[in-house]
């Protein structure tokens, strides 16, 4: 797209609900006084106490200046200073319904007065700007004190300021709006002291006014374009003039996707509390049987209907003693009602023990209610360090679900990492790399205060390590990023080839001033906190040619070996971190199924929002072995020949390269990995092949019409050919390995699920859509033999897929040329 180009959206062709999201209120509420009944011995006078509010903001649409639709409200709030909803509105209202004129009011109301409601102030937003176009972001919108917000043309509770009274500090919201849609490019340097500078100017503002305005920030989000205003050429708020044609007219129901008072109440009376003495009997019927059993294969992404949810509180007793109905049980819960939410939690104290995996789904942000989350905290300590390490990265994301700061997940997770150096050192990166999310920066800092806290109590252990030494010693690690951090500004700022980068490299590591070649004190590896390194080697670092430069760095051990590691800058590698995750997941699945593929999960770690760490494997890409020796096989003659072997090299290297290729071809395509070519294809000297770079996954991919797999016809020859033996082995691994996955369907599902408020791009830009296109590709309505024959299409289908031939000899060429 060039860069006059300027593409839109129609809003009159949008057929989607208005969607907003209440983020929080700044400023400082006034204090609430409320008298107590205690008198003293006069008789005359009584004490007051102060009282913690409890807000809600309720949500009305105005359309050219008369209300329009049922008001929507948030859940009750009362954690201050800055009370944060979060929460997202979803309007009856679609946006073709909406007019030029149409604007949103926002009235705070405060009910920790008891039957009478404290209205905080309102406010009002246009939703098209001066320019007819949709708004979108965040928007920090003046709440007016004492006034309820006013819908009306023109309104008297503007939540924009005029442009007269606008001060320095509403010029600087506008500004930061635009950074956080991107319209203003990023230099990570630069704006870590913009922001600093930032935050002073607020502080001065704030005293300078006493701190006496609130504010409430609503985010529109955003499309793919811009949405400019378009009249759909219909005035839906006139009555339709009566003709004599049948002609069909669409009216606007209120109504639509509400509750039916008649059905909720039916629903009620069916479920009364009443009926317990009786349900304890009930035993379901053949074909109620059958149904049950249908709805227990569910996977955890499918939502229950009314029917079903009524069908498993019916046999709630009677389903007891089956582990896997407890999850699908809670779904049908009404946690609205009190007394069916009591008796749900104490029927799931007396359930059959469930499985880590299905604990893993009631961390969800599905189910709210702390003490379920509590329970699968509890079903979690079953789990060993190395298991509770594969999930880690999960349940630091499930965090965001919590209902406070300190909750039971965060400080089972502290509990488990202060006995465990592994688990101390991941969990503290996991959670560093989310402080920069607004929303919940505090719950994750409050983690990380409460892991050092613990770790700072421990006591000499064998090694005679204490605990304020072992949190230095992973403090060390955060030091050494920014020392690299500065060493790549460094070196990208030298002009000339690689080779002279690498110079300078070598020369800022072995320099007099430098404290990189030997380190003071032992720091643990990032990648292998067990491993202590001790200094880098500068005469075996170097530097990648790409883009953004990054350093493959040689460590020195306590051991007296070496580790090398690759540092990147400037790419956002959790995308990266997770699917290695995944494949480290996958490998450990297979194994205990007593299937090795020879699988290569090496370590990530992103240690920022755009840095991070990797393992560097000696390999070589498939592209330069084919331009190098014309085929794999040739290249794996040089390290394992054998005349009498297969295709003269030894039988135990073939086999590794058939494993390897077999595991990888399943993996990345139940992952739905995209921009797959021969450069992010690596081999190994043992045979071993290997995935690299991961920047699609779940589908997306940058080249038209993507295999299912990658299946080069070079690896297919490898095998000798689609006729062999060796190939017909390879294909027999693939369906082996699926069905294996496919068993595990619902553990890798739920991982997923707990990643849907993460920041990783793939998954933020539609995490149900995307979990959907991962559960469709484990095909769970298919049992293990008709599998077998869908893998081996899809097989047959990338090997024999000429399209992705053309776009690899069109890549060729442009890596070539550059």
């Amino acid at each position: 797209m060039s860069g006059n180009e300027f593409r839109f959206f129609l809003s009159c062709d949008i057929n989607l609900p208005v969607k907003f999201r209440v983020d929080r209120l700044e400023g400082t509420l006034p204090s609430i006084k409320s008298p107590n009944s205690v008198n003293d011995r006069s008789g005359i006078s009584s004490t007051t106490e102060e009282r913690r509010p409890e807000l809600y903001v309720e949500c009305a649409l105005y359309i050219d200046g008369a209300p329009f639709g049922l008001p929507m409200r948030t859940r009750l709030e009362s954690m201050g200073p800055m009370y944060c909803w979060n929460e997202p509105i979803t309007l009856s209202t679609k946006y073709r319904d909406l007019t030029a004129h149409s604007q949103l009011a926002l009235t705070v109301w405060d009910v920790s007065c008891g039957k009478d409601e404290r209205l905080v102030g309102g406010t009002t937003i246009l939703l098209f700007n001066s320019k007819m176009q949709l708004k979108t972001g965040k928007q920090k919108l003046r709440l007016w004190p004492g006034k309820e917000a006013d819908g009306s043309l023109p309104t008297s509770t503007p939540g924009k300021v005029p442009k007269n009274e606008r001060g320095e500090l509403e010029r600087l919201e506008k500004l930061i709006n635009k950074y956080e849609r991107e319209q203003i490019q990023r230099v990570d340097w630069l704006d870590r002291l913009t922001f600093k500078a930032l935050e002073k100017i607020k502080e001065q503002e704030n005293f300078r006014n006493g701190n006496s305005y609130l504010y409430l920030v609503v985010d529109f989000g955003r499309l793919e374009h811009r949405v400019v205003f378009q009249d759909s050429g219909a005035n839906f708020l006139l009555p339709a003039p009566i003709t004599s044609t049948n002609e069909l007219v669409i009216v606007w129901d209120p109504e639509v996707g509400k509750i039916n008072p008649s059905e909720h109440k039916q629903l009620k009376l069916a479920r009364s509390l009443t009926r317990g003495i009786i349900d304890r009997d009930l035993k379901p019927s053949n074909a109620e049987r059958k149904s049950i059993q249908r709805i227990l294969k569910y996977p955890p992404t499918r939502t229950l209907s009314g029917d079903e949810k009524q069908l498993l509180w019916k046999f709630r007793f009677s389903l007891m003693s089956e582990k896997r109905a407890l999850t699908k049980f809670l779904r049908s819960v009404e946690w609205s009602d009190v007394q069916e939410a009591k008796q749900a939690l104490e029927l799931m104290g007396r359930w059959e023990m469930i499985d880590v995996c299905d604990a893993l789904e009631l961390l969800s942000p599905v189910f709210e209610s702390e003490e379920v989350r509590a329970y699968a905290v509890c079903i979690l300590e079953r789990a060993d360090d190395d298991e509770l390490q594969c999930y880690l990265l999960q349940l630091v994301q499930a965090l965001r679900f919590e209902r406070s700061d300190k909750s039971r997940l965060s400080q089972f997770l502290v509990q488990r990492s202060s006995h465990n150096i592994e688990l101390a050192s991941f969990l503290r990166w996991y959670v560093s790399v989310e402080f920069h999310d607004p929303v919940h920066a505090k719950r994750f800092y409050s983690t990380h205060e409460i892991l050092e806290e613990s770790m700072m109590k421990l006591t000499p252990g064998v090694d005679g390590e204490d605990g304020y030494k072992l949190w230095q010693s992973l403090v060390r690690q955060t030091e050494l990023t920014a020392q690299l951090c500065s060493i790549m500004r460094d070196v990208g700022n030298v002009r000339g080839n690689t080779q002279k980068k690498i110079e300078k490299l070598r020369q800022l590591l072995s320099g007099l001033l430098s404290e990189l070649t030997y380190f003071e004190e032992p720091i643990r590896s990032p990648l292998a906190p067990n491993i202590l390194i001790t200094g880098i080697v500068p005469s075996e670092s170097s530097i990648f040619k790409s883009a953004l430069h990054p350093l493959r760095l040689t460590f020195r051990t306590a051991s007296g070996g070496t580790c090398k590691m690759i540092f990147k800058k400037g790419d956002d590698i959790r995308q990266d971190q997770l699917v290695v995750q995944m494949v480290s997941l996958m490998d450990r699945l297979l194994k205990l199924e007593n299937l090795d593929l020879h699988l290569t999960p090496y370590n990530v770690l992103a240690t920022g929002q755009d840095e991070g760490l990797l393992e560097f494997i000696p390999s070589r890409s498939l592209a330069q072995i084919l331009s190098e020796h014309r085929s794999i096989i040739s290249y794996l003659q040089k390290f394992h020949p054998d005349e009498h072997g297969p295709f003269g090299i030894t039988a135990t290297c073939l086999e590794t390269f058939i494993k390897s290729c077999a595991g990888y071809s399943v993996i990345t395509y139940i992952l739905g990995i995209g921009d797959r070519h021969l450069d992010n294809l690596l081999l190994r000297d043992d045979g071993r092949l290997f995935h690299v770079d991961f920047g699609y996954i779940l589908g997306r991919d940058p080249k038209p019409f993507p295999p299912p797999m990658k299946l080069c016809k070079e690896m297919v020859e490898a095998m000798g050919g689609a006729e062999s033996q060796y190939y017909t082995r390879f294909k027999s691994y693939c369906c082996e390995a699926y069905n294996i996955l496919r068993k595990s369907s619902n553990l890798i599902l739920n991982l997923f699920h707990l990643m849907a408020g993460s920041n990783i791009p793939d998954i933020a830009s539609d995490p149900e859509k995307g979990i959907l296109k991962l559960q469709e590709k484990f095909r769970l309505d298919l049992d293990d033999e008709a599998c077998v024959h869908f893998f081996q299409d899809l097989i047959n289908e990338s090997v024999s897929a000429l399209f992705p031939q053309m776009v690899e000899t069109i890549h060729r060429w442009a890596q070539y040329w550059r």
